[in-house]
C-alpha cells in the first residue's frame, strides 16, 4: 500500500502520512485513532511505537550525558 492510499483511506494528507514514514512527523493522538481503526489495533500500540522512538533518538543524542548524572540518593526510613 502506497503513503498515499494510506493517507485516502484515514482521510489525512498524504503529506502526514510521509513525514512520519520519514520521521519528519510524530504520530499525534488524532493519527492514532486513525490508524487503529483502519488496522484493527489500540491508539495506544501508534503512541507507543512513536515514545519508543522518540526514547531512542533521545538514548543516541544524549545517553552518554544522562548516564554521568547524579541519581538521588535513597535515605534510610526511620521505624515508626
Amino acid at each position: 500500500m502506497s503513503a498515499a492510499e494510506l493517507a485516502r483511506n484515514l482521510n489525512v494528507p498524504t503529506n502526514r502520512i510521509t513525514e512520519i514514514l520519514h520521521g519528519q512527523r510524530a504520530i499525534t493522538g488524532d493519527t492514532a485513532l486513525r490508524l487503529g481503526h483502519f488496522f484493527g489495533t489500540a491508539p495506544e500500540f501508534w503512541l507507543n511505537l512513536q515514545s519508543m522512538y522518540e526514547l531512542r533518538l533521545a538514548q543516541n543524542r544524549s545517553g552518554k550525558s544522562v548516564n554521568r548524572l547524579p541519581k538521588l540518593k535513597h535515605r534510610e526510613r526511620i521505624p515508626a
